[in-house]
């Protein structure tokens, strides 16, 4: 197996003095990676919002029955995709490299996006797996280089992070606007046809994100790459062939084993990650076993925010479509991917705010711990909930529709949960797990949002019924969904005092 190039990352490891040009203050290749990273999450999050409805349209032509096998598939196909995410950082580590991992899974996802576009079930199928395959090279990847172009101890690197999250959101707010622009008025077509130049558009998208890192990559001077060698050659070929071959399996846990046992496969999983880092844990010592139960622990609760916070895709996208009055007046309608940017405004809008509201918080000693982060991550995400079913309860009209607002409210207060909890998340893992497990510990972190979203899936199955989603099963469902977030921040938020205690000072 090769190694590292010794002038690329194993130097800036070792800390040497900056090798990159500045551009406005940061290492110039954290644009390149900025611009990479807005056009893959173009492709992802430009079809997010049309994957369900599609499902429903072309495969159960238009019946509402078909909600609860698109919702299913929706919550599989996400916890696949971050599941995989923990086989393609080992893949860049030890075998390929990041930038040819990036690469690979580039093209592999573009691939599986035009696959998509195809009107049949298989293909269709076949085209999510290979998506996901691609995603778990390419993710992990390139937010992994961004931290590499930054030397040990370089104060810069936090903003780094924080304009590469701003690419990601960017990305996730532009592109329903676009293709559902695309699906509106580019044909007269039926909508079903449409759906498949969204599916286009995210393929193109992923093209324009290889081609620009393949392009940009010499501005990162070696860093991620392995040196050029016959050995090089021969591993990335074995890669791309594994890669290939793993789509076939990825397509049958999707199509036939579904999401309940999904489920059962993911928790076995955690269970095993589980007892690899307590086991490394103890010998470590105690204060390290302390922080790694703490860690598992807040792991759980990731699991409940979000299997309710993905709701966004599945049973937010039916509520939109069937139960929300979009009509804006002027004969002017508020699009059903338009949802998908509310959370993108949102986070651009309230991230800063956030911030300055923990830095007030701090300076008077008064910041909330970690567990009390989250806890409030969870009550503001139940909180959304409280607001639909006031609507669902409160506000419908002559047509059985509620206004607009609720369920734009509902996004905003998600949002805010989820910067009480994401953003703080996986520097928790990197704080709490010694670093000689802290690859394993990064796996166990995706693993539970992986959980997360494929219960979102199950539990969004579950509120449409065999029949679609009605007033009822929604207010049923989203009931449910507020108490208990509700109850687990409140669970959460009284054993913060314990979990503290077992992270033995870590802030």
């Amino acid at each position: 197996m090769t190694t590292l190039n010794a002038t690329g990352e194993q130097a800036a490891i070792a800390g040497e003095v900056n090798r990159y040009e500045d551009l406005w203050g940061h290492p110039k290749p954290l644009w390149m990676l900025f611009m990479a990273e807005f056009w893959e999450r173009f492709a992802f999050y430009g079809i997010r919002w049309a994957l369900t409805l599609y499902i429903v349209a072309q495969f159960f032509n238009g019946d509402a029955s078909g909600q609860t096998f698109a919702a299913n598939t929706y919550g599989a196909y996400l916890a696949l995709v971050y599941g995989s995410a923990i086989f393609g950082g080992y893949v860049a580590d030890k075998i390929i490299g990041s930038q040819h991992a990036i690469l690979t899974g580039a093209l592999i996802m573009a691939g599986g996006l035009f696959l998509i576009m195809l009107p049949d079930q298989t293909f269709f199928m076949v085209g999510l797996a290979t998506v996901i395959i691609g995603n778990g090279l390419f993710k992990p990847n390139i937010s992994n280089l961004v931290g590499k172009i930054y030397r040990q101890g370089d104060p810069r690197r936090d903003r780094g992070f924080s304009i590469f999250y701003m690419g990601i959101n960017a990305g996730a707010m532009i592109s329903p606007i676009v293709t559902q622009w695309l699906a509106s008025t580019i044909t007269d077509t039926p909508m079903t046809d449409n759906y498949k130049v969204v599916f286009a558009a995210a393929g193109i998208g992923m093209v324009i994100s290889y081609l620009w890192f393949y392009l940009g990559r010499r501005q990162l001077k070696g860093t991620g790459a392995i040196a050029k060698s016959s050995e090089r050659s021969k591993n990335l070929a074995y890669v791309v062939i594994g890669a290939l071959g793993s789509i076939m399996p990825v397509y049958l846990l999707m199509a036939y084993a579904g999401a309940k046992i999904l489920a059962w496969l993911l928790f076995i999983l955690f269970i095993g990650l589980a007892a690899l880092l307590i086991k490394g844990a103890r010998k470590e010592g105690k204060v390290a076993l302390d922080r790694v139960l703490a860690c598992l622990i807040m792991c759980a609760f990731n699991v409940i925010f979000f299997m309710f916070f993905e709701q966004a895709g599945s049973s937010f996208t039916f509520l939109a479509q069937n139960l929300v009055d979009r009509s804006l007046g002027g004969g002017f309608e508020f699009k059903l991917a338009w949802f998908q940017s509310v959370n993108a405004v949102a986070i651009l809008l309230l991230a800063p705010v956030v911030s300055l509201i923990w830095l007030k918080m701090s300076r008077r000693n008064l910041e909330p711990n970690i567990p009390q982060k989250f806890a409030l991550g969870l009550l503001g995400t139940g909180a959304g909930f409280l607001v639909l079913v006031f609507a669902l309860e409160n506000l419908l009209d002559a047509n059985n529709l509620i206004p607009l607002w609720p369920l734009a409210a509902c996004y905003v207060l998600h949002t805010v949960g989820e910067l009480c909890l994401s953003p703080i998340g996986l520097s928790m893992v990197s704080k709490l797990v010694p670093a000689s497990m802290a690859g394993l510990a990064f796996g166990g972190w995706f693993l539970s949002t992986a959980i997360g979203n494929n219960f979102s899936g199950i539990l969004a199955g579950s509120i449409s019924g065999e029949t679609g989603m009605t007033v009822a099963s929604a207010i049923s469902g989203f009931d449910f969904s507020f108490w208990l977030l509700t109850g687990g921040g409140i669970l959460l938020f009284m054993l913060a005092p314990l979990i503290n205690k077992l992270m033995h000072g870590v802030k």
